[in-house]
């Protein structure tokens, strides 16, 4: 088993509760692991035998495009989109953060994980 790790995709997007957020857009941050068999690519090089982790940032990326009131639901539907596309994923642990929320003080960001 191995992980592929991608940190700190960011996405500038539409998400969120309150019509504004709607409408201004926020950035948001999203790591993604993905625990998978990698013992047939560690031998063979060849890309046929790995999961691509270029195609599963565009399934991230095309999620994200995608409008949600909820961070969860973000979450949600890019597991989902990735076991979907992948059949060699063992576990997949995706963290969706968005950031200088606007929830009436001063923070960095708020953040939601989702592992299945």
């Amino acid at each position: 088993m191995g992980l592929i790790q991608i940190e700190s995709m960011e996405f500038y997007a539409y998400h969120g509760h309150f019509k504004e957020e709607q409408i201004v857009g926020n950035r948001f941050l999203v790591d993604l692991t993905i625990e998978t068999d990698m013992q047939m690519p560690a031998k063979s090089d060849n890309l046929k035998d790995a999961l691509n982790y270029q195609v599963a940032y565009n399934l991230v990326k095309e999620q994200m495009q995608t409008n949600s009131h909820l961070l969860e639901h973000i979450a949600g539907r890019i597991l989902d989109t990735l076991y979907h596309h992948f059949h060699t994923i063992k576990k997949a642990t995706v963290k969706v953060s968005k950031m200088n929320p606007p929830m009436g003080g001063k923070m960095d960001r708020v953040s939601v994980t989702l592992s299945r």
